[in-house]
């Protein structure tokens, strides 16, 4: 039997999506359906005073509109209830929903949308983290002290701007800085940005005469939707079913829960008719939320040999209006702050913080692609300081095993991987020994920068996976988990564990590509690059729970012992004569004799795996283990930059990432592929820009540019495979880690070409041009 993993195997949905069969949310036909439209906020912080919904109400077609006054006093919120549905008394941002009109066709809910008159008062609006962190500053929520705290570990600090606070501290500050001989500073600036998911967020729902919410989503998170939900309008959660199709991409933007609450607001005014709320592109980028943007400061001091011996950072989160899932990017932010380095001495502070912007959520990378722009900028800046070689300085304070992070968890080869492998294998893909700039006479100068980078999962301690595993008359294998596919394959990724676990051809398992939380095992979330560790783990003790049944019947099929037997090819077969066996197809409804007789029944197996071993972190010291491992790896790009305009060509971008063990090596190259382009678009040209007011000034693809085909560099991708050792097969999460280490590459590649420091994002020639001191 050939393995069915480290090969690039067809994935599950592949035909229909690339034949349009594929249905995605908005594609599901139900009829009668009525339509909602959002009517979202013009000011960025303003008292409201009034929502007038008369003339609207009275408009053709229009069915109900729902103001925030109709969500009564619901506050929203994972982690800090802090966000009505709806806005009530005051908006925070530009383009928070005020209110709904749902209608008969989609164009009566617009024009209603657009009677509706509402009575603003503005107040100041806190557009900067600067702004938000003045003394007696303008407050984006003054009853922030009053909210409730869904977890014990978050920190909001009453009268402040500041919602919650990670500190991280180890060794000794006064000893490593009197170690060092070399200091290097930097203050860091890096915008809020948008998801750009090729499918906006959008939502179905209806409520039964019987009161059962039935929703059906784009989401990453089905079963956190049905907790929501049942939480907010106090259901239970059995009265609470939730759907998911296929996806059109997330980047963690879909893990919110966001447009599901306004959706079953709306039913609910309907007396539960079937609505659907699809944003549109200007909605998805300024209404529902966004990528953080930060503002950081940090310091480093190492010998002149390179040992780093302290490390000073405060990394200020920019949230926007509401804390959404922010207080774990700050986590994330201080966990990982020392990236895969040997920082003996460490002081880091993390801090969420309010403006008057949209709010942030998770994005690819979750607050990783900024940590790292910061950390890596501040790694070169030291190697030019000391006159080393970029690569020799990362490798010089690598982490090796049995040294601790930054919140003291112990380094180990599996938990690990290995960082000095993928340098040494990015020298050679990026052929830096020609040189890291090259100027021809009269010509561009060619550069190049390299990043190294690191994530853990930052999981709740007790986040868990469950699949269950069925077998079918003619001997082929069905798998039930609630993995979300949102693009990277991993619905095929969990077919193929489950077929090398059975020693059968992953084209005999079958996978249902929707998600229903009543027919589906549980699963926290997908996301954070953890779905092939958590659910592989569920799937493959699911197989194994399936291959003990089978042994079992085997042996009473062919009367003798388990342990005489095999399984391999669609057979229970004895080990000492592989000719005689059982297929599947007669075991797996159970086994029948001669003479009629049958024994055993349907083969289901179960598989479970909740996080071990994991803790909350100190409050005082950060010192916790926050994931169960980490996958690291190192970035490169190479430019060509003119230094008579101050712009650039992108050549090549280069990355090897220790994967563990590659499952499927064209998916797994795709995945890193799409994460490095994001990556690149965050470098040179994302960001959203606040016009005066608060007032967001991209709200479209006409004025948010994205890097075109033709921009695009030459890709160049490479996997070490140092195993996990609890991992199935040895596998690491990859999703997110190809996009981490691009803008501090791209910044490095600039910086040595234009001879600029470069302090923040994204990388325009105008940012080029005023660092070069023009006026």
């Amino acid at each position: 039997m050939n393995t069915q993993l480290g090969v690039s195997v067809k994935r599950k949905e592949a035909r229909d999506k690339v034949t349009g069969a594929a249905k995605y949310t908005a594609d599901l036909s139900q009829t009668p359906l009525l339509h909602v439209r959002i009517l979202a906020s013009t000011q960025a912080h303003a008292l409201l005073l009034g929502v007038d919904s008369a003339a609207a109400s009275a408009m053709p077609g229009v069915r109900a509109v729902v103001t925030g006054t109709d969500a009564g006093q619901l506050l929203c919120g994972g982690i800090l209830r802090d966000m009505p549905p709806l806005a009530r008394d005051r908006v925070r941002y530009f383009g928070e929903p005020v209110a709904l009109v749902v209608a008969e066709e989609a164009q009566q809910a617009m024009a209603a949308a657009a009677a509706i008159q509402v009575r603003y008062s503005p107040l100041s609006p806190v557009t900067t983290i600067e702004e938000a962190l003045v003394p007696d500053p303008v407050l984006v929520h003054e009853n922030l002290g009053s909210y409730q705290r869904m977890e014990a570990d978050i920190y909001p600090r009453a009268g402040t701007n500041l919602f919650h606070a990670v500190k991280v501290r180890k060794g000794d500050m006064e000893r490593g800085w009197a170690l060092s001989e070399e200091t290097v500073e930097g203050t860091f600036h890096l915008p809020q940005s948008d998801h750009a998911a090729m499918e906006t967020r959008a939502v179905r729902c209806s409520i039964s005469p019987g009161g059962v919410i039935d929703i059906t989503t784009a989401s990453q998170s089905p079963f956190e939707v049905r907790e929501l939900i049942s939480r907010y309008f106090d259901v239970p959660q059995g009265m609470v079913a939730v759907h998911v199709p296929l996806v059109g991409g997330a980047f963690g933007g879909k893990a919110a829960v966001q447009l599901e609450v306004l959706a079953v607001l709306a039913s609910r005014a309907v007396d539960g008719a079937c609505v659907s709320l699809v944003n549109s592109r200007e909605q998805d980028m300024a209404t529902s939320p966004c990528h953080m943007g930060m503002r950081a400061e940090l310091k480093l001091g190492a010998r002149r040999t390179g040992e780093i011996t302290a490390a000073r950072m405060v990394f200020h989160l920019n949230s926007g209006a509401y804390a959404d899932i922010s207080p774990k990017l700050a986590k994330a932010v201080a966990v990982d702050c020392s990236g895969p380095y040997r920082f003996p001495n460490i002081d880091c502070d993390s801090f969420g913080v309010y403006t008057n912007a949209p709010y942030a959520t998770s994005y690819r990378g979750f607050g990783h692609a900024e940590l790292f722009f910061c950390l890596e900028r501040m790694m070169d800046k030291l190697a030019d300081a000391l006159g080393m070689d970029p690569f020799e300085l990362r490798a010089v304070n690598a982490l090796k095993e049995g040294e601790l992070t930054a919140t003291q968890v112990k380094a180990t080869r599996s938990n690990m991987g290995d960082l000095v492998c993928c340098l040494d294998r990015l020298k050679s893909l990026i052929n830096w020994s020609e040189g890291a700039r090259i100027q021809e006479p009269g010509g561009p100068i060619r550069a190049k920068g390299m990043a190294c980078l690191c994530k853990t999962s930052d999981t709740p301690t007790d986040a868990s996976a469950a699949a269950t595993v069925s077998f079918l008359p003619d001997g082929t294998v069905s798998l039930n988990c609630a993995a979300v596919e949102i693009g990277p394959g991993i619905r095929t990724a969990m077919a193929q564990i489950l077929a090398e676990t059975l020693r059968m051809d992953v084209g005999r398992v079958y996978v249902n590509m929707e998600v229903d939380t009543q027919t589906a095992p549980y699963y926290w979330k997908t996301v954070a690059s953890m779905t092939t560790y958590m659910m592989g783990r569920a799937v493959r003790a699911a197989a194994l729970d399936a291959r003990r049944q089978l042994l079992a019947l085997g042996a009473v099929a062919m009367r003798c012992p388990e342990e005489d037997l095999e399984v391999e090819n669609e057979r229970v077969y004895l080990k000492a004569d592989p000719l005689m066996f059982a297929a599947f197809r007669d075991l797996a409804t159970g086994y029948k004799y001669g003479n009629g007789n049958a024994v055993g029944g349907p083969v289901i197996g179960r598989g479970s795996y909740v996080m071990d071993h994991l803790t909350l972190l100190d409050k005082d010291t950060g010192k916790g283990k926050a994931g169960r491992s980490w996958t690291l790896g190192a970035q490169a790009v190479e430019v060509e930059y003119d230094p008579a305009q101050h712009t650039y060509r992108l050549l090549k971008a280069a990355t090897v990432l220790d994967a563990g063990k590659v499952l499927n090596p064209k998916t797994a190259r795709g995945v890193v592929m799409g994460g490095m382009s994001m990556g690149l678009g965050l470098a040179t040209r994302e960001e959203f820009v606040q016009a005066p007011g608060g007032v967001e000034g991209a709200t479209s693809f006409r004025t948010y540019k994205m890097l075109r085909i033709g921009e695009e560099p030459e890709y160049l991708v490479d996997f070490v495979e140092t195993p996990q050792v609890d991992a199935p097969f040895g596998a690491r999460g990859i999703a997110e880690h190809g996009s981490i280490g691009m803008p501090a590459a791209l910044a490095n590649a600039v910086a040595k070409a234009a001879g600029v420091d470069i302090e923040e994002l994204p990388v325009t020639p105008g940012l080029i041009w005023r660092k070069k001191g023009r006026p």
